[in-house]
């Protein structure tokens, strides 16, 4: 019973689960949006976008997160005004704008070799070098996303699943998708330190398609992928103390064989006399705008 409790009686261990489970459910939730509006791309290449800006701030001497949100705030208003350029798109937009963000962090930390190993945490993730700031600033991002996505509920529900209808009953799209645009970025910055820019996508993506397995319901699905990302994390982290493996890499590993559970669950209930794949997720649920 002691050896199971033995990592609970370091801080450093401590602060890092915390981080890991808050880091999950943020993710959780706010990659259910992510992955209906097949931007699992934007996620990847946001991450290594802002790995830039974090090496460019190093290097300025500017506070970590004022510089990642400011380089992501840019990021992401780059790639909307490129991206509605017919000529390039969105996909060659977030390809283009977020690789060369992440090659200018490499030609810098190649260029003042002193700082390399301070960036693998940013490539890799250091939960359980988390401080007391840093906790400060994921519960910030946390309550920032749930405020913006219990705010614009139904705008957000709407321009996820049809941005047209969305128009016809008032919706403001561009500001709502810039809104949503800005606060993945946040999540993002306040996941690279327990993540690393490698992983981010990962936990973006993989609870909430696991959550889609399980349910059609898009209440239930946004429940269940915040709940499997807080958990993983936090098993993730206690996980790895024992196994001595890196900590992000466990939490996602974790979250990868709940998916192959929920993937295998749902492929026997196709086969299911009187089941079937399911109806369409409820996009809209009755939802109206007045």
């Amino acid at each position: 019973m002691g050896e199971l409790t033995e990592p609970f009686q370091f801080e450093f261990f401590v602060r890092g689960m915390v981080a890991a489970t808050l880091v999950g459910l943020l993710c959780g939730a706010v990659g259910v949006y992510v992955v209906l509006r097949s931007l699992a791309y934007i996620g990847h290449g946001l991450a290594h976008s802002i790995f830039g800006g974090a090496v460019v701030s190093f290097v300025s001497g500017i506070s970590f997160y004022i510089g990642a949100t400011l380089w992501g705030v840019f990021t992401v208003l780059l790639i909307n005004a490129a991206a509605r350029r017919r000529q390039i798109g969105g996909d060659a937009a977030i390809g283009i704008i977020t690789t060369c963000a992440f090659a200018l962090g490499v030609a810098l930390i190649s260029r003042h070799g002193q700082f390399t190993r301070d960036f693998d945490a940013a490539l890799f993730g250091e939960i359980l070098g988390i401080t007391s700031g840093d906790l400060a600033v994921i519960g910030g991002v946390l309550v920032l996303a749930a405020a913006v996505i219990f705010a614009f509920w139904k705008q957000l529900l709407f321009t996820t699943f049809d941005s047209d209808v969305a128009s016809t009953y008032g919706v403001p799209v561009p500001w709502v998708e810039a809104l949503f645009s800005l606060v993945l970025a946040a999540t993002v910055i306040a996941s690279l330190q327990v993540l690393g820019a490698t992983l981010i996508a990962a936990a973006l993506v993989i609870p909430p398609v696991t959550a889609r397995l399980l349910t059609d319901s898009f209440t239930r699905m946004f429940t269940l992928a915040a709940l499997l990302g807080g958990a993983s994390g936090l098993v993730g982290v206690y996980v790895s103390w024992f196994i001595d493996v890196s900590s992000g890499a466990t939490v996602v590993l974790l979250q990868g064989a709940l998916f192959a559970v929920a993937l295998a669950w749902a492929v026997a209930r196709s086969r299911w006399p009187g089941t079937g794949s399911g109806e369409r997720l409820a996009a809209i649920e009755g939802a109206t705008l007045d």
